[in-house]
């Protein structure tokens, strides 16, 4: 007998953590008084690729995240979603 220990994520969580992770980057971004193309410049992605991740179109990779982390000054794990209780 074996014991399950993970489930398959609803897609509805996928979506709602990206949503987070889309409006953190956007928000921080603003707050910061940045466009996206600075943004994209000081972290080394595409412009295009900030605008996709914006709008929830792209996830990022790692690499990517933690470049983003360093320029907008938070910790990569700010970027995730976590359940409310």
């Amino acid at each position: 007998m074996s014991i399950q220990i993970f489930k398959k994520p609803k897609s509805s969580e996928v979506k709602k953590a990206k949503n987070h992770f889309a409006q953190l980057i956007r928000n921080q971004r603003i707050n910061n008084g940045i466009s996206q193309q600075v943004l994209a410049e000081i972290a080394g992605v595409d412009r295009k690729t900030i605008n996709r991740i914006e709008n929830g179109h792209f996830s990022p990779n790692l690499d990517t995240v933690i470049r983003l982390s360093v320029v907008l000054r938070l910790k990569p794990k700010d970027f995730l979603f976590t359940k409310q209780a």
